[in-house]
């Protein structure tokens, strides 16, 4: 084993380190590419008005319906590399690497297809106001264009992170951001190309942090080089990574329906509510960071030592990783609630977007622990491959019960509070059964098989 390699295995030296060493450049990684989704909404809201900061807005939960399906799979295909990596079977993490790359080519291509014809009728069925629905298809369309690049960065990232590398892909996206909100400068601020060239710069950059991790891959250590020549299908290793990524595919997807639901709720209150909760959506992205990074450094943490045998270290490592998950996310919830009304009018400065935002934010963000724990245990479940019991707890809580609260709720008191009262909720309920299952449960149990 060559030294690049070592360094980046989390099945040796201490725990603590190697867990705050790989989620710190996740951190940061997150980070910037939280700003470069923002960027989109703070230029298009302070350069074309709060319609136009509408029409981006309700990006969010359509965009994720599409995409969280092929992020799962990676999640899954990670689950499956890094086993592999840990127990230093290199033949086989050569064939799930290319395996996983030649599934995210055909799934950037079918993503492209089926975004550019349903995005239409998918914001017809949200209940996107017809003043805003010209400027959102051609938003969405022109995003899922680049469907390719986005995808096969997030199989890129996977692989990266399931050996243990996190610092790469924080370099490629600082550039990619700082490349995104140059070109929405540019195309929207100075050429005044309107929200269609927003998501043209998004694509552009995408391209640009796709392009550069390959070149990394290409030139990485042996163990997980990528070679353009061995990627195909090895049904035998796309067989593990569904069975792996399947669960995480589908519970992205569901949540992703149960979050339209909640957007069609809003978008039921008019454009200002669209504009204001759409700005506190990027905002509350930056409250997510220690939440995402946290539950990504359990997956490949907790599969590397499970995949090596270390099934004590994989448990201290996983009380760790909740810990400071569910402590970083309240510290920034509450910085959050206490900023508000001042972090919305950033985006855009009219009384009504800044009210609707402020009131879903001193909603949910002191919250945000139960959102920390849920997501850290789904992470560690993934790890352990079982993602099946994520997938279950989140299909009841935040989609099936999440619908039902707000499709009864609503026409019981018609006041938008009640829709964002959704989210703690079941935040609430799926953290319970967690941590149920956490404290009874044997999670490690059957790993090996």
């Amino acid at each position: 084993m060559d030294k690049a390699s070592k360094t980046t295995l989390m099945t040796e030296g201490s725990i603590w380190k190697k867990i705050i060493a790989f989620a710190v450049p996740l951190f940061l990684g997150n980070l910037f590419q939280q700003l470069y989704n923002t960027a989109d909404s703070l230029i298009v809201g302070n350069f074309l008005g709060s319609e136009a900061l509408a029409a981006v807005s309700s990006s969010g939960s359509l965009i994720f319906l599409l995409v969280g399906f092929f992020n799962g799979i990676a999640i899954g295909a990670g689950v499956v590399i890094g086993r592999y990596y840990g127990a230093r079977q290199i033949d086989k993490v050569q064939k799930a690497i290319h395996t996983t790359i030649a599934f995210g080519l055909a799934a950037g291509v079918a993503l492209t297809v089926i975004g550019v014809l349903l995005t239409p009728q998918l914001l017809l069925w949200m209940g996107t106001p017809q003043d805003v629905l010209p400027n959102s298809i051609l938003y969405f369309r022109i995003y899922f264009c680049g469907s390719l690049a986005f995808v096969l960065y997030n199989i890129f990232v996977g692989i990266l992170q399931s050996v243990g590398d996190s610092r790469h892909p924080l370099v490629y996206l600082i550039i990619s951001s700082v490349v995104n909100i140059l070109l929405d400068l540019l195309f929207v601020g100075v050429m005044g190309f309107g929200v269609g060239s927003a998501a043209m710069a998004t694509i552009i950059s995408q391209f640009v942090s796709a392009i550069l991790c390959l070149l990394r891959l290409s030139r990485s250590p042996e163990d997980y080089r990528v070679y353009l020549r061995k990627i195909r299908f090895d049904f035998s290793f796309l067989k593990q990574i569904i069975q792996n990524g399947l669960p995480s595919g589908f519970q992205n997807s569901i949540i992703s329906i149960a979050n339209v639901v909640v957007q069609a709720n809003i978008n039921s209150f008019g454009k200002m509510a669209m504009a204001g909760c759409g700005a506190y959506s990027k905002i509350e992205g930056f409250g997510f960071l220690p939440i995402t990074c946290f539950a990504m450094s359990m997956t490949t943490f907790i599969s590397q030592n499970l995949g090596a045998g270390k099934y004590d270290r994989a448990k201290k490592g996983a009380r760790f990783g909740i810990l400071c998950s569910v402590v970083m996310a309240e510290l920034v919830g509450i910085l959050i609630y206490g900023l508000a009304p001042v972090l919305i009018a950033a985006f855009n400065n009219d009384p009504q977007v800044v009210s609707f935002g402020t009131a879903q934010a001193r909603t949910v963000t002191l919250f945000y622990f139960l959102l920390a724990f849920s997501h850290c245990v789904a992470g560690i479940l993934r790890g352990a491959g079982k993602a099946t019991v994520p997938m279950l707890v989140m299909m009841c809580c935040w989609c099936i019960i999440r619908i039902t609260y707000i499709s009864i709720a609503v026409k019981i008191i018609p006041v938008i509070n009640v829709v964002f009262w959704a989210y703690p909720l079941t935040w609430t309920l799926s953290s319970l059964v967690f941590l149920i299952y956490f404290l009874k449960a044997d999670w490690i149990h059957g790993f090996e098989n």
